[in-house]
């Protein structure tokens, strides 16, 4: 053999030698250790275990939840919708029923308009005629009694001759020059 391998032989020999005085010295403490390890590990192991089911079966009850609560949305966004199209539909029909009678009633009032200017007009036409039939009477009237005042002023009118003989015998009485014959004053 060579001096190499009697080395470690000896070596291991010298470590096998310290393992057995550690087992003896430390046995007993440490398989008590690892004893007690390899329970706190399986404990970990359990309860780590009852963890993980636990959180499953929370996870999965709350995922049905959540499925429940979002189906329950739907359905009640889906009746929302078709109760608002339903009153869609519904003021669509009150809006075009309005329309309609709002139509006729604006033809109504536009047929009663036309009638009334119509009949308005006719009356204006015939009022119009009935006030230039008075107009013309009125102004026959009017030039027969102007032609007859013409004529009586004409008939009584003064001549100016006359009228300045009377202006200058006025005029000589109030300057006391000219004297009546006595029996006239």
């Amino acid at each position: 053999m060579s001096k190499k391998a009697e080395v470690d032989q000896a070596q291991a020999a010298e470590v096998g030698n310290v393992d057995q005085i550690r087992d003896i010295i430390f046995g007993s403490q440490m398989r008590d250790y690892e004893q007690r390890f390899a329970r706190l590990e399986e404990r970990v192991l359990n309860e780590a275990d009852s963890l993980r089911n636990e959180t499953n079966h929370r996870l999965e009850a709350l995922e049905e939840y959540i499925k429940q609560e979002v189906s329950s949305l739907v359905d009640q966004v889906a009746n929302e919708r078709g109760e608002r199209e339903e009153d869609t539909r519904h003021l669509t029909g009150e809006l075009s029923k309005n329309a309609n009678e709002t139509d006729k009633k604006i033809s109504q009032v536009q047929e009663k308009l036309t009638q009334n200017s119509g009949d308005s007009r006719d009356a204006l036409l015939e009022q119009s005629k009935t006030l230039l039939a008075e107009i013309q009477n009125v102004r026959t009237t009017l030039n027969e009694q102007m032609n007859k005042s013409t004529d009586e002023l004409a008939d009584s009118k003064t001549d100016r001759r006359a009228l300045a003989d009377m202006f200058s015998e006025v005029a000589l009485r109030l300057n006391g020059e000219f004297k009546l014959p006595e029996g006239k004053k």
